[in-house]
């Protein structure tokens, strides 16, 4: 299939960017990877007048270290993070998410901010995003700001983003000693998908863990955080029982759909099993 006819502008700055988006933000999109939008475009399912292609900006292409967090820029791609040093240093749970996105071919022209602004349910950076209790980074015509996790994804596919604002980068906080993440999806073929999957982060406190941060993918409109299933498992040894007891409190946490892919009760399911494999994940120290 092909495209509606639109028309296409290449981005010199950042500012250039807000200014050519915010003369018709309702009938404009932004080219950055394109991995989701062009696909969409392909489809009609998105008939845009104007495309703003932000690809030149390469402010928006670091990764750096920057007040305690770990900022990663917009365009930075998903195969570029997936091999650097930093996010394996300072993002272990993006680390561990990436190899799932896809397929290298994907990855390498998928960007992090494309993922977190599209904000697929079924995606697994937004989920760790949720988890990591990270913010995003937003300029638009009336100026920055930043939005943190929990507050960013609204809907299905619906964001704290304006029609007028660019997604200029995330923001991770950097891990202690005491941090510890865990990540497990399940899809019918290593690509696909998740019909299922968890990110989870939480803190190592002598014997036990705390602050719990469970968050699903797969199983709603956006990412979900468990938080009956957190309060389980918070400042308790977690052995067997505590596990099965965390499991059974995502009865009240998750209601996933059912689709041609899964009923919502074999989501349920999955995401019960996935629990206790990422708990014992999170016993683990970092590497």
């Amino acid at each position: 299939m092909k495209p509606a006819p639109f028309a296409y502008a290449k981005a010199l700055t950042l500012e250039h960017a807000i200014e050519l988006v915010a003369r018709n933000p309702e009938s404009t999109k932004i080219l950055a990877g394109g991995q989701s939008l062009i696909a969409t475009l392909n489809m009609r399912l998105s008939a845009p007048q104007l495309l703003v292609d932000i690809n030149g900006l390469g402010e928006l292409k670091s990764i750096a270290r920057k007040n305690g967090h770990l900022e990663i820029g917009a365009l930075v791609r998903q195969r570029d993070a997936e091999r650097s040093p930093d996010i394996r240093r300072h993002a272990p749970l993006f680390a561990r998410a990436l190899p799932h996105i896809a397929h290298p071919a994907i990855r390498n022209r998928g960007t992090i901010g494309g993922s977190i602004a599209f904000a697929d349910p079924a995606a697994e950076l937004p989920a760790c995003l949720l988890a990591l209790q990270g913010k995003v980074d937003i300029a638009g015509a009336n100026g920055k700001r930043t939005v943190e996790a929990d507050a960013f994804f609204k809907r299905l596919f619906e964001t704290a983003l304006a029609p007028s604002d660019v997604l200029t980068a995330i923001r991770l906080p950097l891990p202690t000693p005491q941090s510890r993440v865990g990540f497990a999806e399940f899809a019918r073929r290593q690509g696909d998908y998740a019909l299922v999957g968890l990110a989870a982060c939480a803190r190592k406190d002598g014997y036990v863990l705390r602050d719990f941060r469970l968050a699903f993918f797969g199983v709603g409109p956006t990412p979900v955080r468990a938080r009956n299933a957190e309060a389980q498992l918070d400042g308790r040894a977690l052995d067997d029982e505590r596990i099965a007891s965390a499991v059974s409190a995502l009865n009240a946490d998750l209601d996933p759909p059912t689709d041609v892919h899964a009923s919502g009760q074999a989501r349920k399911h999955l995401a019960g099993v996935l629990l206790a494999r990422v708990a014992k994940q999170l016993g683990e120290p970092l590497p």
